[in-house]
C-alpha cells in the first residue's frame, strides 16, 4: 500500500462522517438514491452505509426516507457541553437581547457552514424568530460571511470590511436580517454572535444594535483570553 493510500477502516469513517454531512435544515429527509448521488456512492454502497447509521442511531427512516437518528442529538448535547464559548456566552446573549429586543444567537463552523448551538429571544415579544441549536445556516448568512473572511481569508472589499469592521449585515428573501461578529480565542475565530430579527426591525435600530453587538462580542473574547487580532 502506497503512504498516500488510506486505511479502508478511515476512509470508512470519512465516508459516514460526509454522508452524515448531506443532511441539512433546509433538506431533513433524504431518500437512498439521493444519499447515493449526492455521496458519490452506488446504491449498493450506499444501502450498506445507511443500514449501519441505522443501527447505530444515527440514521432512521421513515416513509421511505432517511433523516438523522435520535443518538445525533445526544451526541450533539455532550459536544455543545463542551464548548467552552458555548457556556460563557449565555449572560453576554441575554444582556444583548434585553437591550436589543431581538434574538441572539451564538454559531459554530462545522467545517462547510455555521451550525447554531446556543440561542436567546425574548419571550414576551409578540413576535419573535426561534432559531434552535442544532440549525445549520447558509454559507451566505451573516454569520457565515463572518466565518469566511477570517477563516478563509476571502480576498475582495465585502471580505476586507468585516475583518476591518468585526460586523457584517445580511438579510433573506423571506424579510428576516441578521447582524453577526465574530468571537475570538486567543487570535482565533470560535463563534460568531449575531442578532436576527424582521429586516424592519433590524434596520430601524441598526447602528444601536451594532454597537452593543460588537461590544458584547469583544467582551466574551476577552473573557476567552482574546486580545484581538
Amino acid at each position: 500500500m502506497s503512504n498516500d493510500a488510506k486505511p479502508a477502516l478511515n476512509q470508512s469513517v470519512e465516508r459516514a462522517a460526509r454522508l452524515l454531512g448531506l443532511f441539512t435544515s433546509d433538506e431533513p429527509a433524504l431518500s437512498l438514491r439521493e444519499i447515493g448521488e449526492r455521496a458519490g456512492l452506488t446504491r449498493a454502497t450506499a444501502h450498506r452505509y445507511v443500514t449501519a447509521l441505522r443501527q447505530a442511531g444515527l440514521l432512521r427512516s421513515s416513509d421511505g426516507a432517511y433523516a438523522l437518528g435520535p443518538r445525533i442529538v445526544e451526541l450533539a448535547s455532550v459536544a455543545l457541553a463542551g464548548l467552552g464559548v458555548q457556556r460563557l456566552a449565555g449572560p453576554y446573549m441575554d444582556r444583548l437581547a434585553e437591550a436589543t429586543g431581538q434574538t441572539v444567537v451564538l454559531s459554530v463552523w462545522d467545517g462547510g457552514a455555521p451550525v447554531v448551538v446556543r440561542s436567546t429571544d425574548r419571550p414576551d415579544r409578540l413576535v419573535r424568530i426561534v432559531i434552535s441549536p442544532g440549525a445549520r445556516l447558509r454559507r451566505d448568512s451573516a454569520q457565515g460571511r463572518v466565518f469566511r473572511a477570517f477563516l478563509d481569508g476571502e480576498p475582495g472589499p465585502a471580505a476586507q470590511r468585516i475583518r476591518d469592521e468585526r460586523v457584517t449585515y445580511a438579510d433573506t428573501n423571506e424579510g428576516i436580517a441578521a447582524i453577526a461578529a465574530p468571537v475570538f480565542q486567543a487570535r482565533e475565530i470560535v463563534a460568531a454572535m449575531a442578532v436576527v430579527g424582521t429586516r424592519v426591525s433590524v434596520l430601524r435600530t441598526e447602528n444601536d444594535i451594532t454597537a452593543a453587538l460588537t461590544a458584547s462580542a469583544r467582551e466574551l473574547s476577552a473573557q476567552l483570553g482574546s486580545a484581538e487580532p
